[in-house]
C-alpha cells in the first residue's frame, strides 16, 4: 500500500437553510457534515488515494454520524479521538444575486476545540506517512488547537512528512494579529502553500497589488509578485490560489494559479452557476496534492485542481462527489455539460 496521506482539523455539522430562505424565515435546516480537511481527506480517497483523517470528536450520536459519513468515503478513520464536548455548529444562510450568504459559528467549547496532544500519537500517525495537510481554520479555533497543530507539523516534519497548509483567513474565529501571529512561527514547517488574495494579506501580510476581491477585480500578473514574496521569505516550494471572480452570489468565475518557483500556471477560466460554493477551496487544495503527488507537470497540476474545485460548486453538500474521470474530463477540456447516455 502506497504511503498515506494525513489531514487534520475540525468535522462541523453545517445546518443550511433550505430553499434560499434567510435564517428568520425558515422551520427547518439541511444537515451536513463537513469541515476544510475533512473534504480535503474524503476528496483524494475518492481519487484513490490511501488518506487517514484526524480529529475528536464528541461521544455521541452526532460525533458516530460523522464518523460513519467519513468512513463512507473510504477514509481511516483509526487516528480519530472521541470524548466529552459538543460537535461544532455552522448555521449557513444560503444566498442569491445580491444578497450574499451567510454564516453563524456555533463551535466554542467542541470537543475538538478543547482536544489536547495526549488525545493522539502523532509519531503514530506520521509513521509510513508521505504528506500531512492542515489549514489556518485549525490553530484559530482556539489556543489547544494551535498548540496541537504546531506538535502535528513538527511532528511530520521528523519524519520527513511534506507539509502543505491552506492558510484560510476565517474573520469570525480571529483577527488578523493573531492569525499572523500564530502562523507565521508555522510556516517554517510548511513545504506547499495555499491561499487566495485575502488569505496571503491577512495571515502573511502580503498582498498582489491591483486586486480588490471585493469588485471582482484580479490582475493575474500581481499574484507572481505576491507568490515571489511568499518563496523568497518562506522557502515555499509550490504555492498555490484560487482565483473567485464574485459576480453575484449566484454566478461566479474561477480559476487556480500554482507556483514551483520556475513555472507560473493558470487552469483554463469556468464560469459558473453555484449550487454550493462551500467546499471551493479545499477541492482545490485535494487537486493540488493530488497532482504534485504523481508529478504531474506544472500546467496539468493547475488543470486537474481547478477542474476538481470547479465541479465541486455543482455539488450540493459538504463533500466532492466527483470522480477522477470527471476530473481528468474537465480537466482536458470537455466543460460542454452534454449528457451522459
Amino acid at each position: 500500500m502506497t504511503k498515506k496521506i494525513v489531514t487534520m482539523g475540525e468535522i462541523m455539522l453545517r445546518l443550511m437553510t433550505p430553499d434560499f430562505l434567510r435564517i428568520e424565515q425558515t422551520d427547518s435546516f439541511n444537515a451536513i457534515y463537513d469541515g476544510d480537511e475533512a473534504i480535503v481527506a474524503t476528496s483524494l480517497a475518492r481519487f484513490g488515494m490511501n488518506v487517514s483523517y484526524v480529529t475528536k470528536l464528541p461521544d455521541n450520536p452526532l460525533g458516530m454520524a460523522c464518523l460513519k459519513r467519513i468512513r463512507a468515503e473510504n477514509v481511516d478513520t483509526s487516528f480519530i479521538a472521541t470524548g466529552h464536548g459538543r460537535l461544532g455548529i455552522n448555521f449557513y444562510e444560503t444566498g442569491v444575486a445580491m444578497r450574499p450568504p451567510r454564516v453563524i459559528y456555533d463551535r466554542e467549547g467542541s470537543a475538538f476545540a478543547n482536544a489536547s496532544p495526549e488525545d493522539f500519537d502523532f509519531g503514530k500517525i506520521f509513521t509510513d506517512c508521505s504528506w500531512f495537510h492542515f489549514a489556518g481554520i485549525t490553530p484559530a479555533i482556539s489556543d489547544n488547537t494551535a498548540r496541537l497543530t504546531e506538535i502535528a507539523v513538527k511532528t511530520a516534519k521528523k519524519h520527513g512528512v511534506t507539509v502543505s497548509c491552506d492558510l484560510n483567513y476565517r474573520r469570525k474565529l480571529w483577527t488578523p494579529e493573531k492569525a499572523q501571529q500564530v502562523m507565521k512561527p508555522l510556516m517554517q514547517w510548511v513545504d506547499v502553500c495555499i491561499g487566495n488574495e485575502e488569505d496571503s494579506e491577512l495571515v502573511l501580510g502580503l498582498k498582489p497589488r491591483n486586486t480588490d476581491h471585493l469588485k471582482g477585480q484580479i490582475d493575474v500578473e500581481a499574484y507572481r509578485d505576491v507568490f515571489l514574496q511568499m518563496r523568497e521569505r518562506y522557502g515555499f516550494r509550490f504555492i498555490g490560489c484560487t482565483l473567485r471572480e464574485s459576480y453575484s452570489a449566484s454566478d461566479n468565475g474561477w480559476s487556480v494559479l500554482c507556483y514551483d518557483g520556475q513555472d507560473f500556471c493558470q487552469s483554463p477560466h469556468y464560469d459558473i452557476r453555484l449550487v454550493d460554493r462551500g467546499g471551493g477551496g479545499a477541492s482545490f487544495a485535494a487537486g493540488f496534492i493530488y497532482g504534485l503527488l504523481h508529478q504531474f507537470p506544472l500546467q496539468q497540476v493547475a488543470n486537474v485542481a481547478g477542474a476538481a474545485s470547479a465541479l465541486k460548486h455543482t455539488i450540493y453538500g459538504g463533500f466532492n462527489l466527483i470522480t477522477l474521470v470527471e476530473v481528468m474530463e474537465l480537466a482536458s477540456g470537455d466543460a460542454s455539460g452534454r449528457v451522459q447516455r
